[in-house]
This record gives C-alpha cells, sequence and structure tokens, in this order.
C-alpha cells in the first residue's frame, strides 16, 4: 500500500525530517526582535481584534455556555484553524521553497511539506497556553471530555496533510495556486464556525456545514473543551474517513506528479 510505503521511507529518513523542522522553526524567526514570542503574539492580538468586532459590534452570540466569554469561545475555535490555515500555506510553498533539495539529493519528498506542518503545530502548542491561562483567569471547569482533544487533533491532522500533499504539489507545477490559496482559506473560514456558533446556522443549512470536517471538527473542539459534553461520535468518524480519503487521494496524486518536480521546478 502507497501509504504504508511512504510512511516507512519517511521513518528511514526521520533525522532529516527533523533537522528540517528545526530549520523551519529557526529560519522563521532569524533576526527578529520577539523571536518565537510572534507564536503566541500573533493569534493572541487576532483573537482580541475578532473579538472586538463580533461580541462588542456585532454582538454575535456563543451558544456554548452562559458563563464562557466569547473571546475564549472564538479562541478555542480560531487556534485549531490558525494550525490548519499556517500549515496549508507553509506546506503549499515547501517544494518550491526547497527547489534546491529536490534537484541535488534524493529522499521522499513528502518530507518537505509533512515537516512544515510538524514545525506549524509546535508553534500551535506554544500559542495554547494563552487558552489555557484563560481557563485559569475565567476558572473555567475543565472535564474528562477535553482527552476527546486527542482524536480530533489527529483527524484534523490527518486531514490537513492530505490536502497540504495535494496543493504543494500542484503549486510547483501550477504557480497559480499559491496565490488562489489565500481566496480559498478566507471563504473556507467563513464557512466552518469559528466566529459564530454552528446553532445559529439555519436548520436546513447545517448539512453543509456537516460536509466540511473542518466544521465537524471546531465544533468538536468546543463541546470537549468547553465542558458541552462529548462530540458527535457518529460526525467524527465521518470526519475521520473523509480525512483519511483526503490523505489518500493528496499522497497518490503527490505521487504521481513527484516525477515531473525537477522538470517544474
Amino acid at each position: 500500500m502507497l501509504l504504508i510505503t511512504e510512511t516507512k521511507a519517511i521513518l528511514a529518513r526521520k533525522e532529516l525530517l527533523f533537522q528540517m523542522v528545526g530549520r523551519e522553526i529557526k529560519a522563521r524567526y532569524k533576526q527578529s526582535i520577539l523571536g518565537y514570542f510572534w507564536v503566541i503574539l500573533n493569534p493572541f492580538l487576532q483573537m482580541l481584534v475578532m473579538s472586538f468586532a463580533f461580541s462588542v459590534i456585532m454582538r454575535i452570540p456563543t451558544h456554548a455556555n452562559s458563563k464562557i466569554p466569547y473571546s475564549i469561545f472564538l479562541y478555542t475555535a480560531l487556534l485549531p484553524w490558525t494550525l490548519f490555515s499556517n500549515s496549508l500555506s507553509s506546506a503549499t510553498n515547501s517544494l518550491v521553497n526547497s527547489s534546491n533539495l529536490i534537484t541535488k539529493i534524493y529522499f521522499p519528498r513528502t518530507i518537505l511539506p509533512l515537516a512544515t506542518i510538524i514545525a506549524k503545530i509546535i508553534d500551535f502548542f506554544f500559542a495554547s497556553t494563552i487558552l489555557i491561562a484563560f481557563f485559569f483567569i475565567y476558572k473555567i471547569p475543565i472535564n474528562l471530555n477535553v482527552l476527546w482533544f486527542i482524536p480530533i487533533f489527529l483527524i484534523q491532522q490527518i486531514f490537513t496533510l492530505g490536502v497540504s500533499l495535494f496543493f504543494s504539489a500542484a503549486n510547483l507545477i501550477y504557480r497559480d495556486v499559491q496565490y488562489m490559496l489565500g481566496l480559498i482559506l478566507m471563504l473556507w473560514m467563513y464557512l466552518t464556525p469559528i466566529i459564530y456558533p454552528i446553532d445559529i446556522v439555519p436548520a436546513h443549512l447545517r448539512f453543509i456545514f456537516q460536509l466540511n470536517p473542518l466544521s465537524v471538527l471546531t465544533n468538536a473542539y468546543r463541546q470537549s473543551i468547553l465542558g458541552r459534553g462529548m462530540p458527535n461520535i457518529t460526525s467524527l468518524f465521518i470526519a475521520l474517513l473523509v480525512s483519511i480519503l483526503t490523505l489518500l487521494i493528496g499522497l497518490k496524486y503527490f505521487k504521481t506528479q513527484e516525477k515531473t518536480f525537477a522538470d517544474n521546478i
């Protein structure tokens, strides 16, 4: 099976993968005064601006829990979305940015988008410290349902990797992809219940949101982290199947186009 073969190839070169992850992190904040602090500062400032716009001005309700501030309601979904968005953006350009490596040495090319995703995951956990601090400040109780975060997070990364493999290969062949991606992500964000609860979506339109794995996962994050009970198991299982299918399609497309990478650099 292609997925198993590729996984073995990556594990055989895991030292190279770790080196690329380290290079990705160091290069991003080189010669920056605040350095890695930007990982925490960027999403925090974005949350403040969006909270003011959508909570104070537009007065969007949370419908999650009357005691939960909108800022926490928003941040719980904004962090996973930011991880997905940043991972996909970086992975899409990973092959183009590493063209010298592709033409000079052999290694599993899937390491390039994978390394950028792992680097963004590390960023995510640093940025999550603000959310954890908010829980202590507002004395929001946490129960065992928070453990659902682990499978939800893993499903998201499977989906992210699949989409990233497809876009990174497509971008090397058609450079328009990187310019289209910003628009795609903007539309995708508003079709995902990040700034608003799924409750306010008209019932006859909710099936559209169920087709979006990130919509299902965002709702599941909020249910588990904000103490709203267990996520919908059926919806999560469907999201898992869609994510695995996306990974298989993305990997197949990536490996099919791989033989043309050197010609398109």
